[in-house]
């Protein structure tokens, strides 16, 4: 009796147990979209917002919130890494740069995605002025406490 009593608790835990894990996988693939007034989400966005506002101000912002270990897809398919995309091209020049939008979503405590969209204008070496646009996804991942972007893909769009 007494045996059957104690496999009968440990069924009812582990279902227990793995309902809430499967709960939590569930909430944690879904992922949410972060509120306007998020303080994290909030952060990242400026964050965001000083790397679309980077060719223009040369203030080398990337340093702070770009993984050591990142990896980046240019709009031209190149792979760039940290050191890349903190090195400057001296050969273009921005003005007017400009986040246009940002969209923050959650998946779990640990993982966020950014989608968002900013424009420039650029003076290439021959003095030409043309209106750079970009769509792209940031990958943020938290470490020992500290939000850093590990991924990016940049995809030039037509200017609207």
């Amino acid at each position: 009796m007494r045996k059957q009593i104690t496999v009968m608790a440990v069924v009812v835990v582990l279902g227990t147990v793995l309902m809430a894990v499967a709960q939590s996988a569930r909430q944690l693939g879904q992922g949410r979209w972060a509120s306007e007034d998020d303080p994290i989400a909030k952060q990242m966005i400026q964050m965001e917002r000083d790397w679309a506002a980077d060719g223009c101000t040369q203030k080398a912002a990337l340093k702070a919130f770009l993984a050591d270990d990142f990896q980046g897809t240019a709009p031209g398919g190149e792979r760039y890494d940290k050191v890349e995309a903190i090195k400057r091209d001296t050969s273009q020049k921005e003005r007017d740069c400009h986040l246009d939008d940002a969209k923050a979503r959650f998946f779990g405590d640990s993982v966020a995605i950014i989608y968002g969209s900013e424009r420039a204008l650029r003076t290439d070496k021959d003095g030409k002025e043309a209106m750079r646009c970009l769509v792209w996804t940031d990958t943020w991942l938290k470490r020992e406490g500290k939000w850093e972007i590990v991924a990016a893909q940049d995809t030039a769009v037509p200017c609207k």
